[in-house]
Formats: structure tokens, C-alpha cells, sequence
């Protein structure tokens, strides 16, 4: 046995032990005592969490949105729902026990399947519902012995009942997810985002997609109840991405106080002071945590300052520069290697396309071909009276052997050379020179290609942006590399409009 199965199984045994020794089973209770409670339990969710498990689950009083919530649950055949529940407010309990208890006592058939980032957490937390299961004492009494010697092992139970549990890992394959001719009623998916999966916007549309194409599908005619719990803590995670696609789904959000007045949704449980003092300790991560307001950061680049726009003509442009933020390494630890594409138009500074990813050096140096092929692909259109030469740019403290072998394989395999230049060093900081940017966005001077809202590594490199404040430890690639865009821009600029810019700029659109 690996260590931390033994770990995870001595755990499970003490919960089990304490849970047998709650002794809240009445020796003497009449059978008309026991029946009307049974009745009632069916009846009342907050009386039947806080009867049968309050020894362990339910330490304070059930509030409100819980109570909705089972409701909606019980009720709900076809439950297509979004648990966005601020931290601390017991969404996995709710979802992944006790709701699940409460359709077991009421008599609905239930095969549930419990998701998380992997399956070993999904596992440890199919655990918490087994154990009520087997040690719950008052549960057993009122409804009888449940555990099935040969049908109880991590991961995958079955009760004498019927009732199924079973853990899965996200993205895994659902093919043969059935017992016997039994396939899933209930499927929850747990916290499913960390602040390292919100990093990967590639992968985490991939599990929306797994999600709706192969998990829920897994479900037959009949019960098909779908939630998924999380708290929205980051600007993309894949519940969100859920929700921007399927705007009907039931959205559940909860926050967990009142930012103001410090008032806790859950008065049952928390008070003013606790929430005062959270807010206190980090008001921007606070929010994000217990209030579902992502900290997109954006203290000084808001998102009202992101302009989408339709991208003008590309002969239309004075300048087209691409700059290159230069990383070496290619891994989730290392800086992302971000080219920012821009243009100078009439006084206004375009971002016609961004490359922004933690990879090796030759993506990039390949995307910058792809990108001048993409334009003299466009240059053959009739439309377009003049050639497009990209002016391709990286700092010169890149400059190094293995940066030009690099360049030199890659221009050996397209069998042509970039227009790529060295630019001088800056001599200021980079935080200085980044927040150099902010007149220009003030005053509504940059524009983004609305044809690249929903890139990825245009959104990367919006988050990027809108991370900068005095004191950051965020990535910071894509918004250096538009400084130094903007800088040699502007130097067009200067030279062919020294008066201010007149006429009509763009018509921005939303960033959402």
C-alpha cells in the first residue's frame, strides 16, 4: 500500500470511529417517534441535516441557500446548475453529502458521480458520503446496514439500497460508466479550478467541452441532474466558461459578505468581525475568495480602458511593428515568450495580434512567419494597394548564442530570413516603463482587433496588463513587449503628426 493511500485510509478510519461514537441513537424511542421523524426528514431538509448529521457535517445551522438549493435539487429531474458559492460556505458538503443523503432517504434511485481536478481527489472526497454510510449511526438505524462487503472501495461503492457512488477524474475517458444497466443520475463536479489550472485557458476550455459532450451524456433518460461547485475566483475558469455558453443554466451565486457592511450571508455561522478582518488582511483576494469578484487586479489598467474595435485595413496602417519579449525556457515556472503585433493608424495604436505562451524560443520565431505569410496572403487581395512589411523587434540583452541558433534553424527551414532587429536596451525599469502605457490607454489611444477577442493569447496578455500594480509578482511578457512597441510607434508618430490627432477614432466594443 503507498503511503498515502495508508495516510487516506487511517484518516477514514478515525472519522469513522468519531462517527460512531456520536451515540445519537435513542435505545428507548418509540417506533411513532422514529417514523414521524423519518417522515419529517423527507420533508425538511434543514431538520434532516441538522437530526442526522449534526455530529460531524452540520456545526452550525443550515442557512438559507443551502435549503434552496436542495430543494432545487430534489425537485429538479433534468438540474443543470452552476454552484458559485463564496469560500467557507459549504458548497462540496452540500452537493457531495448531503443533498445526495437527502434523495437516498426520500427513495429516489441514485447513482452518483463525484468529479474533481483528478481522480484521487475525487476519491477522497466520494469518501465524506461513504462514511455517513457505514458509520452514520442514526442513518443506519432509521434506514438500515448499507455496506456491501466486496462493493466498498475506494472510489466506487454500492449500497444494499442501490445507491452508487463513484469517483472520477476531470477529462478522464467515461466510456463503461454503468453498473449493470445503470448509468449516472447525479454528477457533480468539484472545484475543478486552482491558481495553477487558470493559467492554461486552452485546457480549460477543453474540460468545458469534456463536460458537455462526454460527461453529461453519460447520463440516460430520466434523473440526469448536472451541478457543478465553485467559487469564481479568477477572470476565466471553466465554470465561467459554462456559464458564457449556456446562459440558461441555472446560476446559484452566493457571496459571502457584504464588502460594505461586512454582513455575512451565513449568519448562522460567521459573524461582521470575521469577514472585517479577512476584508482587512488583502481586500482584492478577499474579494475574489468569498465574493465571486474576480481579482483581474486591473488597480491601474481597467477594463474600460480595453477598446475592441473593427481592425482597419492593413494598407491603412503608417507602421506594423511585431516586438518580442524573449523567454528561454518553455515550461508552467518559466516567462512566456509574448510578440505583440501593433500599428500605428492616424495617431491610434492597434494590437492586430498577439502571441503570448510559456514555450520554447522556435514557436514564436514561427508564429512571426506564419504572421507575414497571413498578411502577404491578405496583400493579394485587390483591396490592398501597397505591400505590408512587418518591422520585427526583440531587446538586445537577448542576444546571446543560443537565441541566433534558434533563428538561424528556423529561418533554415522557411527557407527565408525575418526583418528582426535588435532594439537597444531600456535603461528605465520595467514597471516604469509599462506604466508608461497608461496615458495612451487613458486617453482612449490603443485599440484592439475585435477579430481577436476571444484569443487566447490576446486574453493572456489582457490579464498580463491589467496585473500590473506597485509591488506584482505576475507575469509581465506581453505587457513589457507592448511597451516597447508603443515606444518605437511612436517615433512615426512624432515625426509624421506633430499636430494633436483629429477626426472620429474607432468605435470601441465591450472586452465582454
Amino acid at each position: 500500500m503507498r503511503a498515502g493511500d495508508k495516510r487516506a485510509l487511517n484518516e477514514y478510519l478515525k472519522k469513522l470511529e468519531h462517527l460512531r461514537s456520536g451515540g445519537n441513537v435513542n435505545p428507548f424511542e418509540k417506533k411513532e417517534e422514529q417514523t414521524a421523524r423519518i417522515e419529517r426528514a423527507k420533508k425538511d431538509y434543514k431538520y434532516f441535516v441538522e437530526t442526522y448529521l449534526s455530529s460531524d457535517i452540520a456545526t452550525a445551522e443550515t442557512p438559507y441557500f443551502h435549503i434552496r438549493a436542495a430543494k432545487r435539487v430534489l425537485k429538479d429531474q433534468n438540474l443543470r446548475g452552476l454552484i458559485r458559492w463564496g469560500r467557507s460556505l459549504a458548497k462540496s458538503v452540500v452537493f457531495n453529502i448531503n443533498t445526495r443523503l437527502w434523495l437516498y432517504i426520500n427513495g429516489i434511485p441514485v447513482y452518483f458521480v463525484l468529479v474533481g481536478q483528478s481522480e484521487d481527489k475525487a476519491k477522497q472526497l466520494l469518501h465524506d458520503i461513504q462514511l455517513q454510510f457505514e458509520g452514520n449511526q442514526l442513518l443506519i438505524h432509521d434506514f438500515g446496514e448499507q455496506k456491501v462487503v466486496g462493493n466498498w472501495e475506494k472510489g466506487f461503492f454500492q449500497t444494499k439500497s442501490g445507491f452508487i457512488g463513484q469517483a472520477l477524474g476531470a477529462g478522464q475517458s467515461v466510456r463503461g460508466l454503468r453498473v449493470g444497466g445503470r448509468r449516472p443520475t447525479d454528477i457533480n463536479v468539484d472545484d475543478l479550478d486552482d491558481r495553477f489550472t487558470i493559467k492554461n485557458p486552452k485546457r480549460q476550455r477543453e474540460l468545458a467541452t469534456w463536460i458537455e459532450s462526454a460527461l453529461i451524456p453519460t447520463m440516460d433518460i430520466g434523473r440526469r441532474s448536472f451541478s457543478m461547485t465553485n467559487n469564481y475566483f479568477a477572470p476565466l475558469t471553466v465554470q465561467e466558461i459554462l456559464r458564457q455558453r449556456h446562459p440558461n443554466w441555472w446560476l446559484d451565486q452566493v457571496n459571502a459578505y457584504d464588502p460594505i457592511t461586512f454582513e455575512p450571508a451565513w449568519k448562522e455561522k460567521y459573524n461582521k468581525k470575521y469577514y472585517r478582518d479577512i476584508h482587512n488582511d488583502g481586500s482584492l483576494s478577499a474579494m475574489a475568495e468569498y465574493n465571486n469578484q474576480p481579482h483581474i487586479e486591473g488597480t491601474i489598467f481597467t477594463d474600460d480602458q480595453i477598446q475592441f474595435a473593427d481592425l482597419p485595413r492593413l494598407d491603412s496602417f503608417d507602421v506594423i511593428t511585431g516586438v518580442w519579449d524573449v523567454a528561454y525556457s518553455g515550461s508552467t515556472t518559466s516567462d512566456y515568450n509574448a510578440v505583440r503585433l501593433m500599428g500605428l493608424r492616424k495617431g491610434h495604436y492597434w494590437h492586430i495580434k498577439t502571441f503570448c505562451r510559456q514555450t520554447k524560443m522556435a514557436n514564436p520565431i514561427k508564429w512571426m512567419y506564419e504572421m507575414e505569410d497571413l498578411l502577404n496572403k491578405t496583400n493579394t487581395s485587390k483591396e490592398l494597394k501597397k505591400k505590408i512589411v512587418i518591422h520585427w523587434r526583440f531587446e538586445s540583452q537577448f542576444w546571446n548564442e543560443a537565441l541566433k541558433q534558434v533563428i538561424e534553424q528556423v529561418a533554415r527551414e522557411k527557407g527565408r530570413r525575418l526583418n528582426l532587429v535588435k532594439s537597444e536596451r531600456p535603461t528605465t525599469k520595467k514597471y516604469d516603463r509599462i506604466i508608461c502605457l497608461q496615458p495612451y490607454y487613458q486617453n482612449g489611444l490603443i485599440y484592439y482587433s475585435d477579430e481577436e477577442k476571444g484569443s487566447n493569447d490576446m486574453q493572456v496578455a489582457i490579464a498580463q496588463l491589467k496585473g500590473i500594480e506597485p509591488g506584482y509578482k505576475s507575469h509581465d511578457d506581453a505587457p513589457d513587449a507592448e511597451a516597447m512597441g508603443i515606444e518605437y510607434l511612436s517615433r512615426f508618430r512624432q515625426k509624421e503628426r506633430s499636430k494633436p490627432v483629429v477626426g472620429k477614432p474607432p468605435r470601441p466594443k465591450s472586452l465582454y
